[in-house]
């Protein structure tokens, strides 16, 4: 935390504070900002400290904790409220009266924009002292981006880009998702979500809910770029975390086969990514061996299937599970493998020689890393592994609804990426105060009570 130096008449244990401002006192106590503290110190040197920046940082976090949307209602509530202008440092002999004003705020602010890399070192600091309580964080991951809209005017043609009024966000553009479905009755359903703005790109632990690395782009940036950049430079920052990573969840939009190839080939991490419908209409199969004549055939979902040669009918392969060192898909003879007479069984085993274990097929993963995948995408462990994406869209709602980013003035892009990264470095502390202060079970809440110890 921002450590402060002046003292007091009393201690902050004599104060009965609601349990507001206890998760506030949650997120100072780990933040690991004396670092930064003292280079911004320094750097204001001996310079008039009307308002010190440890007290004016704490209530720049006191915001974000309690949801103000702007300076002007954190300052009130300042004005107001004696404990929480206690708690965050100011004097409280001032009264009042030390509430910094709003342009000492927005010259904080302004320090910070200017170094967003010292405050991305606070971000991962924590990352890392969560590793240390939750020994398993990272091991299953999920990615999804998300609309940050702005609220200032777009920027039209005819206007300069350098052009500030202050009411134009000259950094954002146009940002559109395409939805689409099947309805019970197998009809087709598409919507189409615009926002001007930003978009935010998160990687996040799918077990813990919590952010491990992000980037925010323009609103127009694709999603399936963005994926292995976060992954390396998460691998940079938090090797172990990597190392130790099992699985990576991400909806259609990261589908390719570059992302499956290297996420498996160059982290050891499973891909259970959903996948675009990208074969022609009314092309159901292809044939598995197109180079010789053979019966097995797969389709898009990758379902590997046999075509019988006395009979003409299509069964499905035996999943014998993925080889390894192979890197390949195991599959067996259904009619070996479930022991049923097949007419077709003769004929198909006199093309090679097998025992009574039955035909053994291997479908390399490089054969099409679309679609076969280390997790088979038609086992029951492909979809509970995908479902875990889920835990990016109770992020991202928290994000919204707690963080500010439902209903924010905040302009340029510069703004918007610090912003965030102090609102996800409050998701972090409240989750590791949460964890010292034995309430790992309401680690994930920003805004429910702190228990008081008995």
């Amino acid at each position: 935390m921002a450590t402060l130096r002046q003292p007091y008449l009393f201690t902050w244990k004599d104060i009965e504070a609601s349990s507001d401002l206890d998760r506030l006192r949650l997120v100072m106590d780990v933040l690991p900002d004396e670092e930064f503290m003292r280079y911004l110190e320094n750097r204001r040197g001996r310079g008039r400290n009307d308002y010190p920046i440890r007290p004016t940082w704490n209530a720049i976090l006191a915001g974000i904790v309690f949801q103000h949307e702007h300076v002007e209602s954190l300052r009130r509530e300042l004005k107001r409220n004696a404990e929480l202008r206690y708690l965050c440092g100011f004097d409280p002999f001032a009264g009042d009266g030390a509430v910094p004003s709003k342009d000492a705020f927005s010259h904080l602010l302004a320090l910070i924009i200017e170094n967003h890399k010292k405050v991305m070192e606070i971000f991962h600091k924590l990352v890392e002292e969560l590793r240390k309580e939750l020994p398993d964080l990272g091991a299953k991951l999920a990615v999804d981006s998300k609309a940050i809209r702005s609220y200032g005017r777009p920027v039209r043609d005819e206007q300069k880009l350098t052009e500030e009024d202050g009411r134009r966000d000259t950094d954002a553009d146009w940002g559109k998702k395409t939805y689409k479905g099947k309805r019970k009755d197998g009809t087709k359903w598409e919507k189409v979500v615009k926002w001007f703005g930003y978009k935010l790109h998160l990687l996040v632990d799918s077990k813990y809910e919590l952010p491990l690395e992000f980037k925010l782009t323009k609103a127009s940036r694709s999603d399936s770029p963005e994926l292995l950049p976060l992954v390396e430079h998460t691998n940079k920052k938090h090797p172990d975390i990597i190392e130790d990573a099992e699985e990576l969840s991400a909806d259609k939009g990261y589908d390719s086969s570059e992302n499956n190839r290297e996420l498996y080939d160059g982290y050891g991490i499973k891909p259970v990514i959903d996948k675009r419908t990208m074969w022609k209409d009314g092309e159901l199969t292809r044939p598995l061996f197109p180079d010789r004549s053979d019966s097995f055939i797969y389709d898009e979902d990758g379902n590997v299937s046999c075509i019988c040669f006395a009979t003409g009918e299509q069964r499905s392969l035996f999943f014998s599970g993925f080889e390894k060192d192979r890197k390949t898909l195991k599959y067996r003879c259904p009619a070996a493998a479930w022991g049923f007479e097949c007419a077709g069984r003769k004929q198909c085993e006199a093309r090679v020689n097998v025992s009574d274990y039955g035909r053994v097929i291997r479908v390399p993963l490089e054969f099409d890393t679309r679609i076969f995948t280390p997790i088979a995408r038609h086992i029951p462990k492909w979809k509970k592994s995908y479902n875990r994406r889920t835990a990016v869209e109770r992020v991202n709602s928290r994000i919204d609804m707690v963080l500010g980013f439902e209903k924010h003035y905040i302009r340029g892009q510069k703004k918007m990426e610090t912003r965030i990264t102090l609102g996800l470095i409050v998701m972090l502390a409240m989750a590791l105060g949460r964890i010292k202060a034995n309430q790992r079970e309401q680690m994930r809440s920003l805004t429910a009570p702190v228990k008081r110890a008995a």
